[in-house]
């Protein structure tokens, strides 16, 4: 930092402007009192990379000064202070600066940015390396001819299940029944319970015509005389 003069006499400080420093918005800043990290993450698939850790010397130095401060006050107090004015975690500060261009670097390798869409994106998952883009812009056809082919093969699957005759062997005609309603058990079906072995359907026989005659019927279906009591 340096200093001139004003026209009135007086000094005014010059602040360095920090290094120009190339950011994205996949990141996330983890940095605490002790150091600096950043984790990167892929703008499509959200796999990620943490950048390592940096730690900061003038940040742990403060931490040290505030407990001292904190145990015989007076100079070391003051000086703990000082130590916090110091430590600037704001993105104009040339230290995060620093340590931001650091962390891109360190990750750079595992990342591309697609020309298409303009996306960044993981080199290991997401990136298309035959055409240069990434794998929404420019899909890797292989990949995309099995998933075709797997998406058709079920299809066809369905397709042939349904030419099947699935109900030959079920009665439609009764009313299902999920508990019994002699002992009350779940059952999945079938005509006797597989607990007490009573009859699910309870039915009875037409006084008249001796047709059998469903419990939920209040007449037989031949002869239309009144089920029984």
């Amino acid at each position: 930092m340096g200093k001139s003069r004003r026209g009135d006499g007086t000094r005014c400080h010059h602040v360095r402007v920090a290094e120009i420093v190339p950011f994205t918005g996949n990141y996330q800043d983890l940095s605490n009192e002790d150091g600096y990290q950043f984790e990167f993450f892929c703008e499509r698939c959200g796999n990620g990379y943490r950048s390592p850790f940096q730690a900061d010397l003038v940040g742990k130095g403060g931490s040290l000064l505030r407990a001292a401060g904190g145990l015989f006050g007076g100079a070391l107090g003051s000086l703990g202070d000082a130590a916090d004015d110091m430590l600037d975690r704001g993105t104009n500060s040339a230290a995060k600066d620093k340590a931001l261009r650091a962390g891109v670097e360190a990750v750079r390798p595992h990342f591309r940015q697609c020309r298409g869409c303009g996306n960044w994106v993981c080199a290991d998952v997401c990136w298309n390396d035959e055409i240069g883009q990434c794998v929404d812009c420019s899909p890797i056809v292989a990949e995309e001819l099995s998933r075709a082919q797997a998406a058709a093969q079920v299809e066809q699957i369905r397709e042939k299940v349904k030419e099947v005759d699935w109900t030959s062997d079920v009665d439609v005609t009764s009313r299902a029944k999920v508990a019994c309603p002699s002992c009350g058990e779940r059952v999945s079906g079938g005509k006797f319970c597989p607990s007490c072995g009573e009859k699910l359907a309870k039915s009875s026989f037409c006084t008249e015509c001796g047709n059998e005659v469903p419990a939920e019927s209040k007449f037989c279906s031949e002869c239309g005389t009144a089920a029984p009591g």
